[in-house]
């Protein structure tokens, strides 16, 4: 892998954003209105039915951890797309640009982009709610890094799955992420859901996150470990084979000439 490269494509994909005010927006926007709108609701909730005061923490950081995974996951299948929207892919993969690559760039992307959200939400948290998420210390730097290969291993998939059938699966840059959310349980425990579905949620990575999340806000920082541990062997698995995932259908796009079908 060429850093080198590696970092030319950060650097057109960070031009491309910086030139479209609705793009630059996108990344402040909607993860502070999501933060504003919960944050409030769940005050509204407390002062109503005097809960524990302590729910607000639990869905305050619920709601800025979750955009961390949409966020690793929506930006690389977005860095995709905005080479085939601009007719730019045959391009991309005519210049000496491995796929390792040109993930790579989408995954760093993701990062940067997790990171800002992260410092926006959290100043606005302390703002708003009196809330500091990195009083959650060392252990926040591990639960994001979980996140981060979960969203990471979802965009592989999508971005797979819209080289397979094409722009009628483009939809899947925004809908993965929502269409596991009752699995991953952001905003309750495991064990509010159905027996049957426990199972299957238990097999999510960001589940063990935000599990260990709760753990930590609620005074069982020992509970963490076993959270972070098993989440880090799920990710494990799902990169790998998310990756197999995704280069067995970019193969398929290429021998079928669909890479040259989106520059056209």
């Amino acid at each position: 892998m060429n850093l080198r490269r590696v970092r030319a494509l950060v650097l057109k994909y960070i031009f491309v954003c910086s030139r479209n005010t609705f793009r630059a927006m996108d990344v402040v926007f909607w993860p502070a209105m999501d933060l504003i709108v919960w944050g409030f609701l769940t005050m509204y909730m407390l002062r109503v039915n005097s809960g524990v005061p302590s729910l607000i923490t639990f869905l305050i950081g619920a709601i800025i951890m979750w955009n961390v995974l949409y966020r690793a996951q929506q930006v690389l299948s977005l860095s995709f797309l905005e080479d085939v929207w601009s007719r730019n892919m045959l391009n991309i993969f005519a210049a000496p640009i491995r796929i390792s690559e040109f993930v790579a760039a989408g995954c760093f992307l993701g990062l940067m982009q997790a990171v800002i959200v992260v410092a926006l939400l959290s100043i606005l948290s302390i703002f708003l709610y009196s809330y500091n998420l990195f009083s959650m210390g060392f252990g926040l730097t591990l639960l994001f890094a979980n996140l981060m290969l979960m969203g990471w291993a979802l965009g592989l998939v999508s971005t797979g799955c819209i080289l397979r059938w094409g722009p009628p699966a483009e939809v899947l840059a925004w809908a993965v992420p929502f269409l596991i959310q009752p699995l991953c349980a952001v905003f309750y425990p495991v064990n509010v859901l159905p027996p049957w579905l426990q199972p299957l949620a238990l097999s999510v990575p960001a589940s063990y996150v935000f599990e260990g999340m709760r753990a930590i806000v609620a005074g069982h920082p020992e509970k963490q470990w076993y959270y972070i541990g098993m989440a880090f062997a799920l990710n494990a698995v799902y990169m790998v084979i998310a990756s197999l995932i995704f280069r067995f259908f970019f193969d398929q796009a290429r021998e079928n000439g669909m890479l040259a079908k989106y520059s056209s």
